[in-house]
């Protein structure tokens, strides 16, 4: 296998803005901070999670010939990391995120690319049949690759995110994943139950932010993981949490490892990434991993 994991979708340029409180005063101006800029955006987030955990992984996903595209081709160069692109003329995706002192963030997605845009297939097909593992974003243009990665017979994953277990758009993904990651955020009762009666999934991941994750394997009582907190690392800033923890609990399961164990080091995982402010700029080694899950 030339990957261990292939991510489908989700890297794009993060505008950090770092706010008085959320939500906004209402003012007309509001001082803050220098802005910052990050490559970043969940499929990227599991990306570099997953090489910082020792594993070899990659991406594929439309972006723009602009300057935040050079970018993104630019900082995978630097990694020595596999990116395979299409370009759209729509540019590359973007997103503001408004950070409070506490951590907590609102986050304003630029998408950018037309529903129902169709890539060639060959963006990813040159890559799935020699993959460990691939990871599918919530792009829309990445659904269709969802045949040909179940076709190719590796395991496969997706993160909903903020889904609330009702809006069509997630449902493809959340019934070809064998590995189902989401956000309690939204999530209505039985969401989860459909996912296990709908789909292949044998394990979901509700990843509740603060108070945890819930750890729900097929034909098992579902079990609470408690957030975990990091000594002389305090909370300061959650963008990429929930990739880190994605990312951690993929390469620990692909160890061979259960999935208890994989839940354990993913809140790990997400609780250092909290410990850093922006994007992806401090996620977790393998080495702290183990210092930490002992």
């Amino acid at each position: 296998m030339d990957l261990d994991v292939f991510v489908i979708g989700g890297v794009g340029i993060d505008t950090i803005v770092r706010v008085p409180g959320l939500p906004l005063a209402d003012q007309e101006t509001i001082p803050v901070p220098p802005v910052e800029a990050y490559v970043g955006q969940t499929g990227h987030g599991v990306v570099l999670g997953c090489h910082q955990l020792g594993l070899h992984p990659g991406l594929a996903d439309v972006i723009g010939d602009d300057a935040e595209g050079w970018w993104i081709r630019s900082t995978y160069e630097q990694l020595g990391l596999p990116l395979e692109v299409a370009y759209h003329p729509s540019g590359t995706r973007r997103s503001v995120n408004l950070v409070s002192p506490d951590g907590s963030r609102v986050s304003l997605y630029d998408g950018r690319h037309p529903a129902g845009m169709r890539v060639d297939p060959n963006l990813w097909r040159r890559r799935v049949d020699r993959a460990r593992h691939v990871h599918v974003s919530i792009m829309d243009f990445a659904r269709l690759a969802l045949p040909d990665v179940l076709a190719a017979g590796c395991t496969l994953s997706t993160d909903l995110h903020d889904w609330d277990g009702d809006n069509e758009y997630h449902r493809d993904f959340a019934q070809c994943a064998d590995v189902v990651f989401v956000s309690t955020s939204a999530l209505r009762d039985k969401a989860v139950d459909w996912i296990f009666a709908s789909g292949r999934a044998e394990v979901v991941v509700a990843m509740a932010g603060a108070d945890g994750s819930y750890l729900h394997v097929r034909g098992d009582a579902p079990v609470h993981i408690p957030a975990v907190e990091i000594p002389g690392r305090p909370v300061v800033d959650t963008n990429g949490a929930g990739d880190a923890y994605v990312a951690a609990f993929l390469t620990t399961w692909l160890d061979g490892r259960s999935y208890y164990e994989a839940a354990t080091a993913g809140t790990i995982a997400g609780a250092w990434a909290c410990g850093s402010r922006g994007t992806h700029t401090d996620l977790i080694t393998a080495e702290q991993l183990m210092l930490l899950n002992r």
